[in-house]
């Protein structure tokens, strides 16, 4: 993908986002790169401070292109349950994210310090699984939490683990993302998606 096809991503979840608060819908043009099934999040940061205020999305393909991010984009800002839904003044004051994911791979490890030490090496986006409990961080958190410890750590707290917990049914996957994001974006927080 190029910026160009970025930036009509991003529209598009903007425009999602406006056309809920007035009860209609967008139509997704009609490009063969839009109807590709594609893995995406999109997320919502405040303007100012960064601060995350909604990330939703999926690890698999499940939707073309267009329409995930159209969906997504609404998920993100009404339906993320670590926030109140976002009001039409926040509206403004929100910066839209969106991540086009590449396939999961696993990543096989012999223990703890091995997933650290292969991950730092990449930082990809991760996905935790253990025994029903999962987590996913997006690459851009590694911006925020940039030792490999603290990474799976944080991680291993989002699946609902215990931060110190470390068994060798942990599987991993790692993937790898392009993002687009409005001109002004700031700098990820720590825990962003």
């Amino acid at each position: 993908m190029n910026a160009t096809e970025g930036s009509i991503l991003v529209r598009l979840a903007r425009e999602s986002i406006a056309t809920a608060f007035a009860g209609g819908r967008v139509i997704v043009p009609r490009e063969q790169w839009l109807a590709e099934r594609r893995a995406t999040f999109v997320t919502l940061r405040l303007r100012r401070s960064g601060e995350l205020r909604g990330c939703i999305g999926t690890l698999e393909a499940h939707k073309p292109l267009g329409e995930a991010v159209v969906h997504y984009a609404r998920l993100a800002a009404f339906e993320d349950r670590r926030f109140e839904p976002l009001t039409r003044a926040e509206s403004d004051i929100v910066l839209i994210d969106v991540s086009v994911l590449s396939p999961h791979v696993p990543l096989p490890v012999a223990s703890e310090a091995d997933a650290q030490t292969q991950l730092a090496r990449t930082r990809p986006g991760v996905l935790l699984n253990y025994r029903g409990l999962s987590g996913v961080f997006l690459p851009q958190v590694w911006a925020s939490l940039q030792d490999p410890r603290e990474f799976l750590r944080h991680l291993k707290e989002k699946a609902g683990l215990p931060a110190q917990f470390w068994s060798d049914e942990i599987e991993l996957r790692t993937f790898a993302c392009d993002e687009y994001a409005e001109p002004d974006r700031l700098p990820s927080p720590r825990g962003a998606s």
